[in-house]
C-alpha cells in the first residue's frame, strides 16, 4: 500500500513540474534589458559618430591628416629610438633588479630623503619624453617601489631635463630657465609627497607586507647590474640625442658623433650578454657584421642600421634559454600593456591639436587668445592645455616662443612648461592602465594645479 502511495506521489509531482514548465514556457521570459542597453548604446553612438562626419569640411580633413601624421612621425622618431630601448630597460628592471634592493630605495617604508633623491636624480639624467620615462616608471612600480618615489620619477624624467633648461633660458629667457629648473625640482618632491600622503594607508599596508618578503638569491654582483644598466642608459640618451642650434658648440659636436657613441654603447651591450648571460659568440658577431655593413651602405639613413640592431639584439635574447629569454618576455609584458595606448593617444592628440606648427581640429588662434595676461583662466588653461597636449624632447621650447610672439603672457607659458612635458593624452591612458583611474586623476590634477599656481606667482613677478 504505501508503496502504492510512493508512486502515485511522484507521479503528481512528475504532472506538477511538466505543468510548471508549461506555465513559464508560455509566459514571456524576462529580459535583462542592462545586457542590451550597453552595447546597443554604443552601437547607436557609433553610428551616429560616422552618420555626421564632418568629412566635406577642410578643418577635419586636415585633422585627420595631422593625427596620422603625427603618429607617422612618432613612430619613425620615438618607438624606436627611445620607447623600444626604454621597453628593454624596463624588461631589465624586472628580471636583474631585486624587489628587496627596489623596496630598500624607494619603498613605501625607505628614507624619505633617500627615496625621493634618488627618485628625482635617476629620472633627471635620462632625459626622455613624457612616453618614453612610461616603461621605466612602470617597471619601478611593478618591482614595490613607493607611489611617492615612483611619481617623483615618473614627473622628473621629461621634466627635470638639463638641455631643455638650458635651451629654455637662452631663447626664452634666463628668467623663464631658472624657474623650470627650479619648478621641475619642486614638483617632483612635492607632488610624490602629496601622492604619498592621499594614499599612505595603502603605502603602509604594502611597506609592512614588505618586513616579512624572502631574501632574493642574487645572481650577479652589484656591480655588474650597474655596468649593465650603465650601457642601456648610455645607448638610449645618445639614440635620441637632438640636433642643437649651433653645429660648433659641445652639444654640437657630441650630436656629430652620436651614432659612434651609441655603437659603443651597444658592443658594450652585446659584451655583457656574451659574458654574463650565455649569449653565443658567433650570433653577436654576426649581428655586429650585419648592423655594421648597413651602416656604411646607408651611412644617411642610421634608423637603418638601429632598427636591425634592435631586431638582432631581440633575437640574441629570445635564442637563449635563462635570463635573457626571461628578459624579452618582461620587455614583451610591457610592450603589450604600454604601445597600443601610446598609439592610440598620439593618434587622438594630434587629431586635436594637430603637429607642432599645425593646426588640429582646435584652433591654435583660439589657443594664443587664451593665454594672454596672467589671470587665473589663462594660467589654468595653459595648464590643461599643455597636460593633454604631446610635447616630444625640447619641442616645447620652439612651441612656446611662437606663442608668447603671438601674445602669451610669461606666467601661462611657465605653466605649460611644466605642466606640458611632463603630461600628455598618451601619458595619462598608460598611467590609468598601471595606478588606476583615481590615483591617474589625483596625479594629473595635482600637476595642473601646482603649474597654475606657479605661473601666476611668476607672471605676477615677471610679466
Amino acid at each position: 500500500m504505501s508503496s502504492t502511495v510512493s508512486i502515485a506521489e511522484n507521479n503528481r509531482s512528475a504532472v506538477d513540474a511538466e505543468s510548471t514548465r508549461d506555465a513559464e514556457a508560455s509566459e514571456p521570459s524576462r529580459v535583462d534589458w542592462k545586457v542590451i542597453w550597453k552595447p546597443l548604446g554604443l552601437i547607436t553612438g557609433a553610428f551616429l559618430i560616422f552618420f555626421f562626419l564632418p568629412t566635406e569640411t577642410p578643418r577635419f580633413t586636415r585633422s585627420v591628416f595631422e593625427a596620422l601624421s603625427l603618429t607617422k612621425w612618432y613612430a619613425q622618431e620615438h618607438v624606436l629610438l627611445c620607447l623600444v630601448p626604454a621597453l628593454f630597460i624596463a624588461g631589465a628592471i624586472g628580471v636583474f633588479i631585486s624587489q628587496a634592493s627596489v623596496m630598500k630605495y624607494l619603498g613605501a617604508g625607505a628614507g624619505k630623503v633617500l627615496s625621493y633623491g634618488v627618485a628625482s636624480v635617476s629620472g633627471s639624467i635620462l632625459a626622455v619624453c613624457s612616453c618614453t620615462v612610461l616603461p621605466l616608471f612602470a617597471g619601478i612600480w611593478k618591482r614595490g617601489s613607493g607611489l611617492g618615489p615612483a611619481i617623483a620619477f615618473l614627473y622628473s624624467g621629461p621634466a627635470i631635463n638639463v638641455l631643455a633648461i638650458i635651451l629654455t633660458a637662452r631663447i626664452l629667457g634666463p628668467e623663464l630657465g631658472a624657474a623650470r629648473a627650479i619648478g621641475a625640482v619642486l614638483f617632483s618632491v612635492v607632488i610624490g609627497l602629496i601622492m604619498h600622503l592621499l594614499y599612505r594607508k595603502e603605502e603602509q599596508a604594502k611597506a609592512a607586507a614588505a618586513m616579512y618578503m624572502p631574501e632574493q638569491e642574487i645572481k650577479r654582483p652589484l656591480w655588474q647590474n650597474a655596468l649593465f644598466f650603465a650601457a642601456m642608459v648610455g645607448l638610449l640618451i645618445f639614440a635620441t640625442w637632438g640636433r642643437p642650434e649651433q653645429a660648433g658648440s659641445f652639444w654640437g659636436k657630441v650630436f656629430s658623433i652620436k651614432w659612434y657613441l651609441t655603437g659603443g654603447f651597444a658592443l658594450v651591450l652585446g659584451g655583457m650578454l656574451v659574458y654574463w648571460m650565455g649569449v653565443r659568440l658567433f650570433k653577436l658577431i654576426v649581428a655586429v657584421v650585419v648592423v655594421t655593413a648597413l651602416a656604411f651602405v646607408f651611412p644617411h639613413e642610421p634608423l637603418i642600421a638601429f632598427s636591425v640592431g634592435i631586431i638582432a639584439f631581440a633575437t640574441l635574447l629570445t635564442t637563449t634559454r635563462g635570463e635573457s629569454e626571461t628578459w624579452f618576455l618582461s620587455s614583451w609584458d610591457f610592450a603589450k600593456q604600454i604601445l597600443p595606448l601610446l598609439l592610440g593617444g598620439v593618434l587622438v592628440a594630434g587629431f586635436l591639436l594637430g603637429r607642432p606648427g599645425s593646426e588640429g581640429l582646435i584652433p591654435s588662434r583660439w589657443v594664443s587668445d587664451m593665454v594672454g595676461g596672467n589671470s587665473l583662466w589663462a594660467n589654468l588653461f595653459a595648464s590643461v592645455v599643455g597636460a593633454f597636449m604631446y610635447f616630444a624632447t625640447l619641442t616645447e621650447v620652439p612651441i612656446l616662443q611662437g606663442l608668447i610672439g603671438a601674445g602669451m603672457g610669461k606666467g601661462p607659458a611657465l605653466a605649460l612648461l611644466l605642466a606640458g612635458p611632463a603630461l600628455s593624452l598618451p601619458s595619462m591612458l598608460v598611467i590609468r592602465s598601471i595606478l588606476g583611474t583615481q590615483k591617474t586623476v589625483a596625479y594629473v590634477s595635482l600637476v595642473v594645479i601646482m603649474a597654475t599656481i606657479s605661473g601666476m606667482i611668476f607672471g605676477a613677478f615677471f610679466g
